[in-house]
């Protein structure tokens, strides 16, 4: 590991536009910092959506919580994590790429650990299982500040491809989660320091087909497993990874650089929590504003608190990153973003659920005509069978789509995808509807799930294509901030499809939610064309 001027972790030179520097010194090391934060990045996606399938299995346990309740569950650790992404967009430049990627994969053992120990305790109430969907939110912050880091690594030619890789390949932590945490409640992994099992009162299943009712399930293993790897990938992350001076010049020590994060990480909590006080129904919270109201008074006021309670040369550098927001192409290329990855994590927390209820039920109307969602369907498809296959489609093509857009433009492929996105969003609207007004919904699951495939297909293909042109439009010093706030403001998709998808279900028209995702897409590939691929637009398909 060397390089013109360095001092142990932190180097001092780096030059990647420079072919001879990123030849003889800096390709090694930008692959390196790529590839142990590849891994972080994945625990980091599997700790923050694993409440999408402990959902479903507390269900299959008979928790004492009604499907509202635990569909909550899902959308608070969406919301908390989005909102986390916010402060974590501007953590590399404050505390140094090494020191954040470190200290944010090692805080995921507090999540893991207190999910692991509620979930051995049915009895306690909701209120303690909204608070470790909500703590789990620090996997989601993760991401911002892993992709600002790794775009600081690499010359503006391979930003598609690394960012790709890195985004892609993280996002497998949504598979591995949905495949590992099925398996891994059918065994005692840690014996008698792992707490007794629960018995199953539905039928559930992993990826081989159904596990049946009756079976013992150590569902606090969703939470426990993740210690076998968060453990050695923290001390990974400390020694082998640098930062960067040229990016991070004020980082200070390595102490007060962990101390800034713990800040703005700890300051993120207060929105996030009021905010879902104020949004959660009672007795939980007050019921006072809808998801529209709530979402962006987070939002704001995260961004607000960071500004006015920042000091000293952290206050500097956020002030200094917030110029971004005075650039139209951060707002444009948001939106794009949440179209892709907004997509990707939204539905990857919702679909398990959805598939339960959906699906999980024969639709039969009663003696008066009135539709019943009660009776179980006794040929329903296991969502923990089938969850998992979406989310994995839209993490391998990821790279795909950042590497064709280094070779023909990030925009043409954003265009093209936003259009599938829009056909294939209305269509799986329409089956959602046959399925929920029909006594045998299984025999519209393969339709539903092919269409759900193509969804996360797309929405992975333009993950990259949308993180390539942002690398290409905004300079060295802004392209990492506004990769960390686009992300950011896409991952409230984590909060937004479970919350209408769940609502749009409870009112018995959950094709509702997909038409309105439909004209979304609509929306924004005119605004992709707008801005970007029109014959006068300022930059043409960057």
């Amino acid at each position: 590991m060397t390089t013109n001027k360095q001092s142990g972790a932190d180097l001092v030179d780096w030059q990647p536009e420079d072919e001879r520097f990123w030849e003889s010194t800096g390709k090694k090391i930008a692959y390196r910092n790529l590839w142990i934060s590849v891994p972080s990045l994945l625990c980091g996606f599997a700790v923050w959506g694993m409440w999408g399938i402990i959902t479903v299995q507390m269900l299959n346990l008979g928790f004492p919580f009604t499907q509202a309740e635990l569909f909550t569950l899902t959308a608070i650790s969406g919301l908390a994590g989005a909102t986390m992404r916010i402060p974590a967009a501007f953590l590399i430049r404050l505390a140094g790429g090494r020191n954040t990627i470190f200290l944010t994969t090692a805080m995921l053992l507090a999540p893991a650990i207190g999910t692991g120990i509620a979930l051995q305790h049915p009895e306690w109430p909701l209120w303690v299982f909204q608070l470790m969907a909500l703590w789990s939110g620090v996997g989601g912050g993760n991401f911002a500040s892993s992709m600002s880091n790794i775009s600081t690594f690499f010359p503006k030619r391979l930003q598609g491809t690394a960012l790709g890789l890195n985004a892609g390949l993280g996002n497998f932590g949504v598979t591995t989660m949905q495949i590992v945490i099925p398996l891994v409640m059918t065994v005692g992994l840690f014996g008698s320091f792992g707490g007794e099992p629960m018995t199953l009162v539905k039928d559930s299943g992993w990826i081989l087909g159904k596990i049946a009712a009756g079976t013992p399930t150590w569902i606090q293993n969703a939470g426990f497993a993740w210690l076998l790897s968060l453990i050695p990938l923290s001390a990974l992350c400390y020694f082998g990874m640098n930062n960067l001076k040229t990016v991070s010049p004020d980082t200070g020590s390595t102490i007060s650089a962990f101390l800034k994060i713990i800040w703005l990480y700890s300051l993120s909590f207060v929105p996030a929590g009021v905010g879902l006080y104020l949004y959660l129904p009672k007795p939980t919270g007050l019921g006072l504003l809808n998801m529209w109201l709530a979402m962006p008074l987070i939002i704001v006021s995260t961004l607000m608190v960071l500004k006015y309670t920042a000091f000293g040369t952290m206050k500097d550098g956020i002030t200094k990153q917030f110029a971004i927001f005075k650039n139209k192409h951060t707002w444009t290329l948001t939106a794009l973003y949440i179209v892709t990855f907004g997509s990707f994590i939204g539905f990857s927390m919702a679909l398990p659920l959805a598939i339960t209820v959906i699906f999980g039920i024969s639709h039969v109307p009663d003696l008066a005509g009135v539709m019943q969602h009660t009776l179980k369907n006794p040929n329903a498809p296991s969502a923990l069978t089938y969850a998992w296959i979406g989310p994995f489609v839209g993490a391998l093509v990821r790279p795909v789509g950042g590497w064709v857009s280094d070779k023909v433009g990030g925009s043409i492929v954003t265009q093209v995808i936003s259009g599938v996105m829009v056909l294939a969003s209305a269509a799986v609207g329409y089956v959602m509807m046959l399925a929920y007004s029909s006594a045998t919904p299984e025999q519209y699951f393969a339709p539903f799930m092919w269409l759900f495939v193509l969804l996360f297909f797309a929405s992975g293909i333009g993950n990259g294509s949308t993180f390539r042109t942002i690398g290409v439009i905004f300079d060295r010093q802004q392209a990492g901030p506004v990769l960390g706030w686009t992300s950011a403001i896409a991952a409230y998709g984590a909060f937004i499809a479970p919350v209408v998808i769940g609502a749009q279900i409870k009112a018995g028209t959950p094709q509702m939610a997909m038409y309105g995702f439909a004209v979304f897409y609509a929306l924004c590939l005119i605004l992709n064309w707008w801005f970007y691929l029109r014959a006068g637009s300022e930059i043409k398909n960057p």
